[in-house]
């Protein structure tokens, strides 16, 4: 094979714009989600922390650069957003955003029946049911779209004036 024919292998393409049209429905899916969380009573706040979580768990660069800027944007503190990888060892999560955060993670990480189960428990003590219906979209988003920056291999580009 040709060096040329390795680079044009080698190279990823942007699914999304490759395949813009189901992109953009996954771009209105995230909106329907996005006012399904906000009419549940979830916040932006523990919207962009499950957020990051999810992309945390993925490995997803885009995605994290992303929804960390959107979390400070929306006054989410740098202490809590450095120590988000371990919230279950600090006590700077609300017990309602350690169980929508555990249930992010069971959304994540499907393979782990008895963390699932574990997950759904606290989280119907802790949340309604329109906020854990709310927190499981925001996951299962937020989890396609890391699929699609990973699979692109989108950039994370230098912020501007850094």
């Amino acid at each position: 094979m040709s060096s040329d024919a390795a680079d044009a292998t080698s190279r990823r393409i942007y699914v999304d714009k490759q395949s813009p049209k189901a992109y953009r429905a996954l771009v209105r899916t995230s909106e329907a989600v996005r006012e399904t969380a906000a009419d549940a009573g979830l916040d932006g706040a523990l919207v962009e922390l499950i957020n990051l979580r999810v992309s945390q768990i993925n490995g997803c660069a885009y995605c994290l650069d992303v929804h960390t800027r959107a979390a400070l944007r929306g006054g989410e503190t740098p202490q809590r957003l450095g120590v988000l990888r371990a919230w279950r060892d600090t006590e700077l999560f609300t017990p309602r955003e350690r169980a929508a955060l555990a249930l992010a993670e069971a959304v994540t990480d499907i393979a782990d029946a008895r963390a699932q189960e574990a997950a759904y428990a606290e989280a119907r003590r802790t949340l309604t049911e329109d906020e854990l219906s709310a927190v499981v979209w925001v996951a299962l988003t937020i989890n396609a779209f890391n699929r699609v920056s990973i699979m692109s291999k989108h950039p994370v580009r230098q912020a501007p004036g850094k």
